[in-house]
């Protein structure tokens, strides 16, 4: 009787089954066992017969997968972990290695040596495979950038082990490694990182930087998702270092857009003024950046300030003074009197998403899942000065689990019971003027509900619902949030955090920007 091993166990596999599995059992350790001796001793046992005597060795000792039903029921052992481990320990201690990779650092003399094995290389990359069959000898030199070659140690131990621990700094030098040489897996999971931890903490900040990689190497699904988070948290991106390293390109893209979330146009023209200030850009770029400034979003009294005091509104002056004399007229006439000599349908009266109380009210609501929640609030009835003095009030409905008539008529029965979330509620929202006016004539609104949410420990815009005057709510709000869950990723603390936004439009045909 074997030591460990039950005898009721022997009795229902068969006498026979048995007596063959200890005899593979030690053929494999035997072949291991001789593997090692060849080493150890200088031979030419080769790299892929040792590898595989290994598996065959870590398969046989780590598990029994019976042929045989034991009571209607099937157990796999899975031991994969120690095979990982074995995997890393081979890389490490270099047993059995036929290849020898120098890896150089290009315009230095810092050499980096790993040992490995060509048969794991050709599994993972069909480059290794390539420049495998193609070496003249057991070392083979590759050349790779300071940032490339300093994480190539953890890149060759992901092809050993298939896990890898990334930080910040070194995504892109490991996602270029997994483009270069074909490991696929590898290079989809960093993206995926990317995409997930733009939020995350960093001291210089890494966003910028991963979008300019992301338009180097045509990924537009990582480049829009840079944008995105950018154009989402654009308030708190203009008071961190990672401001000035905005390329050209990108402060392009950002000041065309009308989704900016952040405190007023002044906070957005004072940045791009230190921008300007710190990179020294050509007159053309710096032109440019200051025509896409909404001139006709800032007070009149600011706008005056700028015209004395912003140096660079006295060097470039030439250049903005018809958006300037333009934003000085808006903000004197009514809309109405506005649309007879202006096209108002243009971004310089286009409002972005301001944070600023003349434009909405944040709105934290305990407990979302509980009940109907309702919120008053007041803004401006228009940036422009002649309606500065002029407020509307705005009634707000939260519903957790709003259901379409089509569906409460399946509950007719008064008391009944009102389904949950997945019987097919699902969270509405409803902003509507708490009266009419008729000083509305000439203006339209569009509603912005933006949901904040904590990520990696930062609280962050989740996501920005847009909608207009005619339809009063936004039809996919939270469509995807499951708020009965705590731990839901658009709560906080068990808390929904909304911010609502109010913007006059001056035109009566809205189009959308983005």
């Amino acid at each position: 009787m074997l030591s460990g091993v039950p005898a009721s166990y022997i009795k229902s596999v068969g006498q026979g089954d048995w007596a063959a599995h200890t005899e593979r059992e030690k053929a494999g350790k035997d072949d291991i066992n001789t593997g090692r001796e060849m080493v150890n001793s200088g031979g030419s046992a080769p790299a892929v017969v040792y590898l595989a005597n290994l598996c065959v060795a870590l398969c046989v000792g780590a598990a029994l997968k019976s042929d045989v039903v034991l009571e209607n029921s099937a157990t796999t052992l899975n031991h994969s972990m120690a095979l990982v481990q074995r995997m890393e320990a081979l890389l490490t201690q270099g047993n059995g290695s036929d290849v020898i990779l120098r890896v150089q650092t290009l315009n230095t003399d810092e050499v980096k040596v790993i040992q490995v094995h060509s048969l794991v290389l050709t599994l993972q990359s069909d480059v290794f495979d390539e420049l495998l069959q193609t070496r003249n000898s057991t070392a083979m030199v590759l050349r790779e950038t300071p940032d490339c070659a300093a994480v190539f140690d953890k890149f060759i131990r992901y092809l050993y082990c298939g896990d890898i621990t990334v930080r910040l700094n070194q995504a892109i030098p490991l996602h270029k490694l997994a483009s270069k040489y074909h490991v696929w897996d590898l290079q989809q999971g960093l993206t995926q990182y990317m995409t997930q931890h733009l939020s995350s903490d960093s001291h210089t900040g890494h966003v910028v930087s991963w979008y300019q990689y992301a338009v180097q190497i045509g990924d537009v699904t990582l480049q829009n998702s840079c944008l995105q988070y950018l154009s989402w948290n654009l308030s708190s991106v203009l008071q961190s270092a990672e401001w000035s390293s905005v390329g050209e390109e990108l402060l392009l893209s950002l000041l065309q857009r009308s989704d900016l979330v952040l405190q007023s146009e002044l906070e957005l023209y004072e940045a791009l003024e230190a921008w300007i200030n710190q990179n020294q850009p050509s007159g053309e770029t710096a032109e440019n950046a200051l025509k896409a400034i909404r001139y006709a979003m800032i007070s009149p009294q600011h706008l005056f300030h700028l015209q004395k005091k912003s140096s660079v509104m006295l060097k470039y002056y030439e250049s903005v003074r018809d958006l300037l004399f333009l934003a000085f007229q808006f903000h004197a006439a009514s809309p109405v009197q506005l649309a007879k000599y202006f096209d108002v349908n243009c971004s310089l009266f286009t409002p972005r998403n301001y944070l600023s109380p003349s434009w909405g009210s944040p709105w934290v609501i305990n407990n979302p899942t509980r009940d109907d929640r309702s919120f008053s609030f007041q803004t401006q009835l228009g940036p422009s000065g002649y309606d500065a003095s002029k407020r509307v009030t705005w009634n707000a409905l939260f519903s957790p689990r709003w259901l379409p008539l089509s569906v409460r008529s399946a509950y007719p029965e008064q008391g009944s019971l009102q389904p949950t979330r997945t019987d097919g509620g699902r969270p509405r929202i409803i902003v509507t003027p708490a009266t009419s006016s008729p000083d509305f004539a000439g203006v339209s609104f569009q509603k912005t509900v933006i949901v904040s949410a904590r990520k990696q420990g930062k609280v962050v815009v989740r996501h920005v619902y847009n909608f207009h005057q005619s339809t009063e709510e936004a039809g996919d709000f939270l469509l995807e949030a499951d708020l009965q869950r705590r731990a839901s990723e658009y709560l906080i603390d068990s808390s929904l955090y909304l911010h609502i936004i109010v913007k006059p439009l001056y035109h009566s045909l809205i189009v959308a920007k983005k």
